[in-house]
Formats: C-alpha cells, sequence, structure tokens
C-alpha cells in the first residue's frame, strides 16, 4: 500500500487518527442518562428513558429489554432532509441503524439484572459529517451507563445490570490507504468502507464491510480491524473519562 507518512487528510489526522472526540455527559437534564458526543463535525445527541414494562411477547418473563431509535435532523447535512414523518414512514436505512444500536447495546446489559423494564436509546444526529451510526453507538453507551447508574442510586438496583461498555468506529480503504473514523469526504469515495462494533473485553459485537468498488483482500481485512480496534480502545478511554467526570472531556 502507498505510504501513509504522505498522506494528507481533513484536519491534518494521520491514517490512523480518530477525528477529535468531545463528550458531554447530561447535555439534557430531563433524560434518565444524556450525553452528546461529537466526532469531528459529526454531533449525536443521545438520550436513554427508563421505563417500567417490556413488550408484549417479554411479558412475566422477569427480564429487560433494551432498544433504539435513531434519527436525522432535516438540517443535519448540507442541503434539508425531509424528516420521516413527512413521508410517512421510517426509511431503510434508519431501520438498519436502529436495529445495529440496539444490538450493540443488548450485547453489554444483563437483562435478568434488569428486570421487567424497557431501556430506550434515542439517538438523534444534530449534524452529519459521517460515521453517524458508529458515534449513535458509543454516545449511547455513556448514556446507558448513567441512567443505569442513576437506578442504583436510587436504591431501585442493587448493581448496575451494565457488564461492560462497548463502542464503534468506521474504517475503510480510500485511495489505497487504510484509514481510521472516515469524515464523510473520505467515505464517500472509499473502495471498502467498515463498520466495527466491540467490547471493552475485545470481543466483537458488529463488523460490516462492504466493498464499493473493487474487493478487499483477507489481508486488508485484517488491517482494518487491527485499526479499528486500536481506535475503539481509544473511544472505550474516553467513554470512562466521561462518565467518571461527569463533564465535558
Amino acid at each position: 500500500m502507498p505510504d501513509v507518512t504522505q498522506l494528507f487528510r481533513p484536519g491534518g489526522r494521520s491514517a490512523t487518527m480518530l477525528r477529535p472526540i468531545r463528550l458531554t455527559p447530561g447535555y439534557v437534564g430531563t433524560a434518565e442518562g444524556s450525553v452528546l458526543i461529537e466526532a469531528g463535525n459529526t454531533r449525536v445527541l443521545c438520550n436513554a428513558t427508563i421505563e417500567a414494562g417490556v413488550p408484549g411477547w417479554m411479558r412475566n418473563s422477569g427480564r429487560g429489554w433494551v432498544t433504539a431509535e435513531y434519527g436525522m435532523l432535516p438540517r443535519a447535512t448540507l442541503t434539508r432532509t425531509a424528516r420521516e414523518s413527512e413521508r410517512g414512514k421510517v426509511g431503510g436505512r434508519t431501520h438498519e441503524i436502529q436495529r445495529l444500536i440496539g444490538r450493540s447495546l443488548r450485547a453489554v446489559v444483563d437483562m435478568k439484572a434488569l428486570g421487567e423494564r424497557t431501556v430506550i436509546l434515542d439517538c438523534d444526529v444534530l449534524q452529519a459529517d459521517g460515521g453517524t451510526r458508529t458515534a449513535a453507538i458509543s454516545g449511547a453507551c455513556v448514556a446507558l451507563a448513567i441512567a443505569l447508574d442513576k437506578l442504583v442510586l436510587a436504591g431501585t438496583l442493587k448493581a448496575s445490570p451494565l457488564k461492560q461498555m462497548v463502542a464503534a468506529t468506521s474504517v475503510g480503504i480510500v485511495d489505497g490507504h487504510v484509514l481510521l473514523d472516515l469524515a464523510y469526504e473520505e467515505d464517500s469515495r472509499a473502495t471498502v468502507d467498515m463498520n466495527v462494533v466491540m467490547l471493552a473485553d475485545g470481543g466483537l459485537v458488529e463488523t460490516q464491510a462492504t466493498a464499493e468498488k473493487d474487493s478487499y483482500s483477507r489481508s486488508e481485512l485484517n488491517a482494518m480491524l487491527d485499526l479499528a480496534e486500536a481506535g475503539i480502545r481509544e473511544m472505550l478511554v474516553l467513554q470512562t473519562e466521561a462518565l467518571k467526570a461527569g463533564t465535558a472531556v
């Protein structure tokens, strides 16, 4: 592959660098858990709501449920995108992302310990510049942790049902380079685009790698996974710092 030392990226990043990340816990005071996550110019507001009861198919199981909703504000992009409520239905892309966020968060929650409660993660994109779904997962996990900790502080639960943290990032091949955390202008011309969701213990929850143009080799796949893991490790540290500080980091 070409020499990455000669690579120019927006913001002067190297191929292996995340965009500047900022996590602001407690961004919305009315939610049980809330965080604004900023990854470069991408901004996603994640709110956690805890409700009594579970979907009908889970009643009397003694287990809880975690689900997610995802949406993009009309002017999150350069041109206005109509609200899905205007079109009368939720689009396929939105369904896909909601399911991805839900799966990722369910992977880290002990549903039995949660009891018959439902946690809803609302992830709203305020501004989009690539990586909105991965930012939503990383931010939603912090909001989830805050909300569950409040149940413990209130004496409702003895311990948090959150088993560990989960985070996500994107990686791809652009102009022959393997790059971490793609911004939109990189993602839009990537020959391979990949999203990776990983647990704090290193377990993989999701790997979505798609060849947009040319195919990719096993060695390129391994390189992308290695780079994604390194980026996610950094994100996990930022999540922990945000939870400890309770303020922007």
